[in-house]
């Protein structure tokens, strides 16, 4: 038997060369008939898996032998033709140490590869092939310095040689150095003009840098050179479709598909290409036919479960998507599509399950391991998904999502300056791009002492990494008094925080000078919130899995005037499609508005005059919109439990609480609780949230208390429970401590709700400023300390006052109900007011 290394394996023989030389297959020496017949199908460009087969079990019958004789022939005289670029073909007889090593590799077991290699190599064996065969497998069992280290030996051993070039650009792909790849991949291309892989390849690298057009000329000559290479014409496609030459991308993805109609990934593209272009019908109903003439394809299900959740039938893709997973129980690509769909359905336990078995069939996948972490994260459980993130990065090195998701996880668990950290060292591996950018964005203002201009700085530097295209002018009609069409853009409208403190002003907009297109990811028409925001809305989108250049054209059929993002550069960020602007008027209102969002596009940021004070305009990129009371309207659960009395006075102590999300609990926080109840000896503190259902984050931040001398028995951690429930615990406690820099939002408009006051102490960036305005605009400006040193006395000085706070708690949730905090129908005109101001500002312009 000889195996022969294909480019995924090993080093491919210049052919070219040999020939050139006038040397054919035997010039590589003495080879036995099967060997021969090997290199010939090798030579002609069949795959190396084909090869074997011929070889074990040709058509032509002159090896007639049974599979157990041919597999006993196979270990008996086992011949390996190693392809260097001295000599088209080196042989070495088994038993040998290189052999092995090389089984293995073709095998993907490349820990277990590296003993017999390394073992080859101190024997003695310095062919190229079996050089740079132990790089890739000391690249992808994890070691990629030493790895790439050794391609650039091999390289400079044998300059003329074009493949230690092609690994080691692969190797620092990667590892995401970008750069470094792109030149390794020109190199590869300067020594050999035709090598298919690099030029694809390098076309990715220039998708990656929005180089579209360089991406498109370099792939149409690879699908010239190669026309039977379906990942070439697959890029060609995606290069077409950055360009939003919809036709000619699908075109393109239907080739790579004629070539390879198994691949579950090429069959996606082509349905998202049939989206913009218009032809989802006639998508459907080939796809349809597909199913029906190969209906043992898992692909065309694949493809059709993705294009019916494009049009909106979310029930029947999950369907079609668990079709193409019994199909193909050990394929990976239907599962991780149907776990995204679970997903976006809010069934995130059903996605995380599929995620861990995803995870389970393919240890040793990066990818595998960072989507289960995800959906752990998805779900809350962040220790669970930094512990595996943690570990894959051990195992496979820098990798720039894994390492976002990681800096999420960690601030999720209070590290604050670890997550920054992180952001930090991916921006510095991936300097353009958007995803380490974000990251920053999303730590950042958790991060304690950090100043609006910094965050602003951060938002800006995110706003200029993100892609824009040429589009064609908006040609709305400027008529100042005309009914306007309002759009929202959200990943959110539901039971979330986006959803408690904007439906009711939305249902509140005149209906006669406002239309409502919702442009909704993630919908769930099941959820109460939802539905208001599906009953208010003329028009219901859904946008899910469409590309920026798909939700673009959406958005500008529909002519919207006025673009309200609520999405911010959260999970269902679109800010990339804004960027390329969606509307003449675009304003950032909810939804991570943490600071100003940066970008030049977005013209309008929707505050209030507590969040945003005068003088605090130079901290925003945007207009500052301030409306006349508060920025939010608060809409409280029908099924908030009763109020009940102080309990302080039945337990005899004050209790603190914070039901804040574990990423707004910094260390200096905690230092400051602790003065606190060092002040006040028998007074107790509950902490709730998500985080502290997992019992090691919980006794760590019980531990970082008991450092600063305050007694474990004094703290109570809580975790999860469901939203009633939850509202219910705050008849535990009798103040609030709102924490910093990052202030509660929907928590304080909570406990206001249930009876408890919260005392703030609001900073410079707009997150750390959403109690003030809550609070003021429900009449308790007087609980907002102007000084960490000024938190400390209030809280000691509010405790001490039994009475005053047992009566402000019997009547709290009333003066909530009147005040402007809870008023929807003069927060609804406050809002029409405002977006009828932009819009004649923008026609004034004209």
């Amino acid at each position: 038997m000889v195996r022969i290394l294909n480019r995924n394996v090993a080093a491919r023989p210049r052919w070219r060369a040999a020939r050139k030389r006038g040397l054919g297959v035997a010039a590589a020496g003495p080879l036995c008939p099967h060997a021969r017949l090997c290199l010939r199908l090798y030579q002609r460009g069949r795959p190396a898996d084909r090869a074997k087969r011929s070889l074990c079990y040709p058509a032509g019958g002159w090896c007639r032998r049974s599979r157990p004789a041919a597999d006993h022939y196979a270990r008996r005289c086992m011949t390996v033709a190693v392809l260097s670029p001295d000599n088209d073909a080196m042989l070495v007889q088994s038993p040998s140490p290189s052999v092995h090593g090389l089984n293995l590799l073709a095998a993907g077991c490349f820990r277990e590869a590296l003993e017999p290699l390394r073992l080859a190599f101190r024997l003695g064996d310095t062919n190229p092939a079996t050089l740079l065969n132990l790089a890739i497998a000391e690249d992808r069992a994890g070691d990629r310095p030493h790895a790439q280290n050794i391609m650039n030996q091999v390289a400079a051993r044998w300059p003329d040689w074009d493949e230690p070039v092609l690994r080691l650009a692969e190797s620092l792909r990667a590892a995401g150095d970008h750069a470094a790849a792109e030149h390794a991949y020109r190199r590869t291309l300067s020594l050999n003009l035709a090598r298919i892989e690099a030029m694809v390849a390098l076309a990715g690298l220039l998708l990656l840098r929005r180089q579209p057009e360089s991406a498109r000329d370099l792939l149409l000559r690879a699908c010239d050179l190669a026309p039977d290479n379906a990942e070439a014409w697959n890029t060609l496609g995606l290069s077409y479709q950055a360009t939003a030459v919809a036709d000619l991308a699908l075109a393109a993805f239907r080739s790579a598909q004629r070539l390879q109609p198994h691949d579950v990934s090429y069959a996606v593209n082509g349905v998202d290409a049939a989206v913009l272009a218009g032809e989802a019908e006639a998508e459907l109903d080939r796809l349809e036919r597909a199913c029906e003439r190969d209906g043992l394809n898992p692909a065309h299900h694949a493809a059709r479960g993705m294009l019916l959740d494009r049009m909106g039938r979310r029930a029947d893709a999950i369907d079609a998507l668990e079709v193409a997973c019994v199909l193909a129980p050990d394929a990976i690509a239907p599962m991780r599509l149907l776990a995204g769909l679970l997903a976006r359905s809010s069934r995130v336990a059903r996605a995380e399950t599929v995620l861990r078995r995803v995870a389970e069939a393919c240890p040793d996948s990066a990818q595998a391991s960072n989507d289960h972490a995800a959906a752990l994260m998805r779900m809350h459980r962040h220790a669970e998904g930094r512990a595996i993130l943690q570990a894959a990065l051990d195992r496979h090195g820098p990798e720039a999502s894994m390492m976002c998701n990681l800096a999420n996880a960690t601030v999720c668990l209070g590290l604050q300056a670890d997550a920054v950290s992180l952001a930090r060292q991916v921006i510095d591996l991936q300097p353009d791009a958007v995803l380490p950018r974000r990251a920053l964005c999303n730590t950042l203002p958790y991060l304690h002492g950090t100043s609006g201009q910094e965050l602003l700085a951060a938002m800006r530097a995110c706003s200029a990494a993100l892609p824009r295209t040429p589009q064609p002018p908006l040609c709305n009609d400027p008529d100042t008094d005309r009914p306007l069409i309002v759009g929202l853009l959200s990943g959110t409208l539901r039971s979330h925080p986006v959803g408690w403190l904007t439906v009711a002003g939305i249902e509140n907009l005149d209906r006669d000078s406002f239309a409502i297109v919702c442009l909704v990811q993630n919908a769930a028409l099941h959820d109460p919130i939802a539905r208001r925001f599906h009953a208010a809305a003329s028009t219901w989108v859904e946008v899910d899995g469409l590309n920026d250049a798909a939700l673009i054209a959406a958005a500008r059929a529909h002519k919207i005037d006025v673009l309200i993002d609520l999405g911010g550069y959260g999970d269902a960020s679109r800010m990339a499609a804004c960027a390329n602007r969606l509307a003449p008027v675009q304003i950032k209102w909810v939804g991570m508005q943490a600071h100003s969002s940066g970008l030049a596009e977005m013209d309008w940021f929707l505050t209030d005059r507590w969040e945003t004070p005068a003088g605090f305009d130079a901290l925003y990129s945007e207009r500052l919109l301030r409306l006349p009371d508060g920025y939010v309207c608060y809409s409280p659960p029908p099924y908030a439990p009763a109020i009940k009395p102080l309990p302080a006075l039945k337990n005899g102590h004050v209790t603190f609480g914070c039901f804040n999300n574990l990423a707004k609990i910094t260390s200096e926080l905690i230092g400051t609780w602790a003065t606190i109840l060092q002040r006040i000896p028998d007074a107790r503190l509950i902490l709730k949230t998500h985080q502290l259902s997992d019992f090691a984050t919980a006794d760590r931040f019980v531990s970082v208390l008991a450092q600063h001398g305050v007694a474990r028995d004094r703290v109570e951690t809580r975790g999860s429970s469901g939203h009633r429930a939850f509202m219910g615990e705050y008849n535990d406690i009798d103040i609030v401590l709102d924490p910093f820099p990052y202030s509660g939002g929907l928590t304080t408009c909570e406990a206001l709700w249930m009876g408890v006051p919260t005392i703030t102490c609001p900073g410079e960036i707009f997150a750390s400023r959403h109690s003030v305005s809550h609070l003021s605009n429900a009449g308790l400006a007087d609980w907002v300390a102007g000084s960490m040193t000024e938190y400390v006395e209030m809280a000691v000085a509010r405790a001490a006052d039994l009475p005053a706070l047992a009566a402000l708690r019997a009547d709290l949730r009333a003066r909530v109900r009147l005040s402007p905090l809870c008023d929807a129908p003069r927060f609804g005109a406050n809002l029409g007011s405002a977006l009828r101001g932009v819009w004649q500002d923008w026609c004034g312009r004209l």
